[in-house]
C-alpha cells in the first residue's frame, strides 16, 4: 500500500506513541514468521449502543462487571481483546503491541489463509453494527491506517464481516468503505473479497 503519510509514525515494540494505552493481558505471540499483512475492522459499544462509557475498556482488560448490565450475562467470562479501540470523539486507545497476537478475530478465514488472529491487527470502532460512524473516527483512522503502513506490510483491509462470514457482521453497512479508500489512496485489490469467496473457505480453528 502507498504511505501519503508526511513525517513518521513513532512506535515502541509495536505500541504507537501517539495513543493512549490500557494493556491487555489477552494477547498471546504470533506463529513465527507471521506476515503481518491485514487490517481487520470491528465495531463495538457496550451495552450495544450506548457510547462514551469504560465498558469496552473493561471488557479488553478484563474488568468488566458482568452482573452491571443484563446484556453482560451473554458475554460472562468472555477474553477478547483488540490492537485498537477509536473512539466516537476520535480518541486512540491501544490495548495490545501489534507485534503480538491480539484476540479479535475468532473462526476465520481472509485471503487464503485461517486463523486471521495469527497475522492481522484489529482495530475497534466505538458503534453499533450497522449503524452509521461519526467523522472524527475516519480522521483518526486514516490516520492509524498510515502510521500502520509505515510499520507492517499491510496489503489488505477488511471488516470482521467479511473474514468471519454468517457469525460475525461487523462493522456492517454504515461503515462507508469509499470514503476510507479515498482517504488512503488504495487500490480496489486492498479491500474486501466479497462475503461469497469468504464463505466457501471458512473452516473452524480452535483459537479465539
Amino acid at each position: 500500500m502507498p504511505d501519503p503519510v508526511v513525517g513518521r509514525a513513532s512506535w515502541q515494540d509495536g505500541w504507537l506513541l501517539s495513543a493512549a494505552t490500557s494493556p491487555s493481558e489477552n494477547f498471546g505471540p504470533r506463529p513465527a514468521h507471521a506476515n503481518i499483512d491485514l487490517l481487520v475492522l470491528h465495531s463495538i459499544s457496550l451495552p450495544p449502543g450506548q457510547f462514551g462509557g469504560d465498558a469496552v475498556h473493561r471488557l479488553f482488560t478484563n474488568r468488566l462487571d458482568w452482573d452491571a448490565h443484563p446484556y453482560y450475562k451473554q458475554i460472562e467470562g468472555m477474553r477478547v481483546s483488540s490492537h485498537f479501540f477509536i473512539r466516537r470523539d476520535g480518541a486512540l486507545w491501544q490495548f495490545v503491541s501489534c507485534d503480538d497476537r491480539a484476540w479479535h478475530a475468532g473462526q476465520s478465514f481472509y485471503r487464503g489463509r485461517n486463523n486471521c488472529n495469527d497475522d492481522s491487527i484489529g482495530i475497534e470502532l466505538e458503534g453499533l453494527e450497522g449503524d452509521a460512524f461519526e467523522d472524527a473516527q475516519y480522521t483518526q483512522l486514516s490516520r492509524l491506517c498510515r502510521a500502520i503502513f509505515q510499520r507492517y506490510p499491510i496489503a489488505h483491509i477488511a471488516g470482521h464481516q467479511h473474514i468471519a462470514p454468517g457469525r460475525k457482521a461487523d462493522p456492517g453497512p454504515g461503515f462507508d468503505w469509499p470514503r476510507l479508500q479515498t482517504s488512503l489512496q488504495i487500490e480496489d485489490r486492498c479491500l474486501p473479497l466479497t462475503e461469497k469467496t469468504c464463505a466457501i473457505n471458512l473452516t473452524q480453528s480452535p483459537n479465539p
